[in-house]
């Protein structure tokens, strides 16, 4: 196994969400400037979309609201939520 494809493992705060990560995935879907068509094309990853679809929309509302920084409104939609805990996880993940 390569440094690049590292896997890596993202828990939300209270642990009831993991996503596990290439490490080459999480530097493309977090880096400057505009992350969305990167976080889309990482959640045609069979491997990430396998662990996306595990999640309910209310479990992902919930982690999401704890950031402060989408409203109720904003976190009704599902598919935009899991794409945001996408970006969120490769951040964090990035940076190990």
């Amino acid at each position: 196994m390569t440094e690049a494809n590292r896997l890596l493992d993202f828990f939300t705060s209270d642990g009831r969400i993991c996503l596990t990560l290439e490490l080459e995935d999480a530097r493309a879907g977090s880096h400057s400037g505009r992350c969305d068509d990167d976080i889309a094309a990482l959640r045609k990853s069979p491997y990430i979309a396998e662990q996306l679809d595990k999640l309910s929309p209310a479990l992902v509302s919930a982690e999401l609201k704890e950031y402060g920084a989408w409203d109720e409104i904003e976190r009704a939609d599902h598919d935009a939520n899991l794409s945001r805990l996408l970006w969120l996880a490769c951040g964090d993940v990035r940076g190990v």
